[in-house]
């Protein structure tokens, strides 16, 4: 049997960015627009890197 672990993400889509933290979808982007979460751009996809979240949930933003 495999027990081996699936590895953590390092980013997220804004809607599992949602799911994952609790936080809108709606402010999730307020932040983003106020510099408070890192985004990235890859062709239409926003991606929310999960470090800057953590940070942010964390408090140290």
């Amino acid at each position: 049997m495999n027990n081996a672990r699936p590895p953590e993400a390092i980013a997220f889509r804004v809607k599992d960015a949602s799911r994952v933290s609790g936080i809108g979808v709606t402010k999730l982007y307020a932040l983003m627009k106020e510099g408070r979460l890192e985004k990235r751009k890859i062709g239409g996809m926003t991606l929310i890197p999960a470090a800057s979240l953590q940070a942010l949930i964390e408090g140290d933003t």
